[in-house]
């Protein structure tokens, strides 16, 4: 195993932000930012002896300042959305930024993925920690959060992304990994022929607004049912925005949630979690002129599979709840395990 910092860039505020990459002797490179703890390559070996980088993105720290497609991003304090922009927690209300029409979504403005963060050594070279603290009332939410992001690379080219969460008291956390998948390379155009399997027999179906309407409703016979692997053309194609409730879903145990297979490059992708759920969206208003290589990026180029709770869930108490406390941390893993298919 092997590790290496390069520089990433300048900040707008002048600050220096750092590439740090882990590289196994199986072939396999992860790069990570401590601008946003952002997921920023994925190399992996194909069937045809190349490495194509897997994972949609920037090259230089000035694309992820912006990053309007929360590309790799470590979303918080909340990923997803919350419904009119507020909630009500231990009898008292608490008031976000509505930046999607009336409600919030990512808990922005002011993004967890805008921030530099503090890289902390590690004895060994296989993971890289960042660290953010969140100050009280920090996007309207009570309370502080400390905040812990591990990345592990293994020999079996597994990544492996740990998150620890510290709050001062109850509060909402609901952290994620924002990364848009192209297991044919991220420059190789529309990824909706890859073929998916969800370990998942429900969803919670939006409304108009995407905010899910309290219905835990079965995929049977639908275009959500995902149990048999089937490409994403054959259904909604790019206009998967939709979260689905694993089988584990109020357990918090490790389990498998979903495998993506590129129908070119023979790369497959098996992502297990504690999480409850996970977010599908295939990239219907994905739009950037100039991504990683100078690639443009459109619709349907990337498959987000984001793992946590489900959107809103504050306001459904028949959902998994996100509320954490200082006797109850947040403590969740993901782990993205890739394979020849």
């Amino acid at each position: 195993m092997h590790q290496a910092t390069l520089p990433f860039g300048t900040l707008s505020d002048g600050r220096c932000a750092n590439l740090y990459l882990l590289s196994n002797d199986s072939g396999m490179t992860v790069g990570v930012s401590d601008l946003g703890a952002d997921l920023v390559l994925v190399r992996v070996p194909g069937r045809h002896g190349n490495r194509p980088d897997v994972l949609l993105g920037y090259d230089s720290a000035a694309g992820y300042e912006v990053n309007g497609p929360d590309f790799g991003a470590i979303v918080g304090r909340c990923a997803n959305r919350i419904a009119q922009a507020s909630f009500k927690l231990n009898g008292v209300s608490y008031h976000l930024t509505a930046n999607e029409g009336s409600n919030n979504l990512h808990s922005g403005p002011h993004m967890y993925f805008q921030r530099l963060w503090t890289h902390r050594a590690q004895a060994s070279n296989d993971s890289v920690t960042f660290e953010l603290t969140s100050e009280p009332n920090d996007q309207g939410f009570p309370g502080s959060l400390n905040i812990a992001v591990n990345y592990r690379l293994d020999e079996s080219n597994a990544l492996e992304i740990s998150y620890d969460a510290q709050p001062s008291e109850a509060t909402i956390v609901n952290l994620t990994c924002h990364a848009y998948w192209n297991l044919n390379g991220h420059a190789s155009g529309s990824a909706l022929s890859h073929t998916l399997m969800l370990d998942s027999d429900s969803y919670t179906p939006p409304n108009e607004e995407n905010i899910p309407t309290g219905e835990i409703r079965k995929v049977d016979g639908s275009v959500f049912d995902f149990r048999k692997k089937r490409s994403l053309a054959s259904g909604l194609g790019a206009r998967y925005d939709h979260n689905f409730l694993l089988a584990g879903a109020y357990e918090h145990r490790l389990q498998h949630a979903a495998r993506l297979e590129g129908d070119l490059s023979g790369i497959a992708l098996d992502i297990s979690t504690d999480a409850p759920g996970l977010q599908l969206y295939t990239s219907e208003y994905l739009d950037v002129a100039r991504g990683k290589d100078g690639v443009a990026y459109g619709k349907g180029a990337g498959i987000a599979i984001e793992t946590q709770f489900p959107p809103d869930a504050i306001h459904h108490k028949n959902f998994p709840q996100p509320i954490f406390t200082p006797e109850h941390p947040f403590h969740s893993k993901t782990i993205f395990s890739f394979s020849q298919n």
